[in-house]
């Protein structure tokens, strides 16, 4: 199945050739954005208050009072799939992100008012489609590195500084949806895959650690992953409509995860960890793709093509406690919103999760306050464009959550601040 608007696309036009299609990063002058800055945006954050009542009060809430800066459009004019803030990098360092789309990988820098072009990376097959990236940093210079993947199931390692991909993972027996380094270790990465599987890569040893999936694995394209505050657990979900919890904490993967590290002196092949059993599945939450998936704390908050996120966390009773075994989850909260029928539209939070962003097929993008003391306190606002009117594929905010950027399929990106 495809994604454009409603699915994706595959037949692109191949790159033409004043655009350049070399294997290491662009300079400024080879990417052209048209860029736009206007005061005629209604936007704000209030956008009428006919939505739905589930999310709580549409109120004056200071945390959501986000203002249109400025919009820019990637000469390619594909749709751009992913955007990601590289959070490793705190004040006064200023906002670096990259965004995703077509054969591109792209750096930008936050300047007062707009955004600067950085790099660009435009891979040699235009075939090639980007869905994901990732930002790290080298464990032992702290430069930032960034990931990326897509349709040809390879993972790229970008590193800025020296301006070219400097590293590459084939094992992916298909393309891959989503990329998520672990929170703890900035070696460690983890890819998912439409050949129905996760990965666990080591960047700075080249290994391929673990491969979770198999027999009770997922039964079709992984879409979405994400690791807990503190990397000892994983949540993934899919096309099966399913989410499943796997352990990383295991003796057998933390000594698979120690074995990566050693492989580098002694030149030796490490054997690849398979985990075919997670510790925890559901096909209870959602009816159809399961897009989205993160943690929150403890809880889970996930999202389907039902215009909702749900908030919620495995029922960990025992059968003393819960009988009958009538559910094993238990739902905490949903979070309402308008026409996002369609699939791959991925929320984000900033650094603390005090705020959540998505956007819609329609072009608005919907900020909730999760800052609250009881789900029912949630307070929603919407951002809206007059000239904004294709899906907003993926938002992505600063580390202190006063800067909101998103993508879309028309190839633009938006700059929201928080006043």
């Amino acid at each position: 199945m495809e994604r454009e608007a409603s699915k994706k696309a595959r037949n692109y036009q191949e790159i033409s050739e004043e655009e350049g299609s070399e294997n290491d990063l662009d300079t400024d002058d080879d990417l052209s954005i048209d860029s736009e800055h206007s005061d005629d945006s209604t936007a704000g954050y209030n956008d009428k208050k006919k939505h739905s009542k589930k999310n709580g009060v549409n109120g004056n809430s200071p945390t959501l009072n986000y203002q249109y800066t400025g919009h820019w459009k990637e000469s390619h004019g594909h749709p751009l799939f992913g955007i990601s803030i590289n959070h490793h990098l705190k004040p006064p360092n200023p906002v670096v992100f990259a965004t995703v789309g077509y054969n591109r990988v792209t750096i930008y820098e936050t300047i007062p008012g707009g955004v600067k072009l950085s790099q660009c990376y435009a891979d040699p097959d235009t075939e090639e489609n980007f869905y994901s990236c990732a930002w790290s940093y080298d464990s032992d210079s702290g430069r930032p590195i960034l990931a990326a993947g897509g349709v040809r199931g390879i993972v790229r390692i970008f590193s800025p500084a020296s301006m070219n991909c400097i590293k590459h993972f084939i094992g992916h027996g298909h393309a891959i949806n989503e990329l998520k380094f672990h929170p703890k270790d900035p070696n460690l990465l983890l890819s998912v895959s439409k050949d129905y599987a996760l990965r666990l890569w080591n960047v700075k040893t080249d290994c391929n650690i673990v491969i979770f999936g198999g027999v009770e694995g997922h039964r079709d394209e992984v879409l979405s992953a994400d690791f807990n505050i503190d990397g000892s657990k994983i949540i993934s979900s899919g096309m099966d409509h399913s989410l499943k919890i796997w352990r990383c904490d295991t003796e057998k993967i933390k000594e698979a995860i120690h074995q990566s590290y050693q492989t580098g002196a002694s030149k030796r092949v490490l054997q690849t960890e398979l985990c075919h059993f997670p510790d925890f599945s559901t096909r209870d939450i959602h009816r159809n793709y399961v897009d989205c998936c993160k943690w929150f704390g403890d809880f889970i908050l996930s999202k389907s093509c039902e215009n909702c996120i749900v908030c919620w966390k495995p029922d960990t009773r025992d059968e003393k406690e819960n009988p009958n075994n009538e559910s094993k989850v238990i739902v905490v909260h949903k979070i309402g919103y308008k026409d996002c029928e369609i699939w791959f539209v991925r929320f984000s939070m900033d650094f603390d999760q005090k705020v959540l962003a998505l956007g819609n097929q329609a072009g608005k993008t919907y900020v909730w306050d999760l800052d609250v003391s009881e789900p029912s306190q949630i307070r929603f606002g919407v951002l809206s464009h007059p000239k904004c009117q294709t899906a907003v594929r993926q938002t992505s905010l600063s580390r202190d959550g006063k800067i909101l950027l998103s993508v879309c399929d028309d190839g633009t990106i938006w700059r929201w601040d928080r006043r």
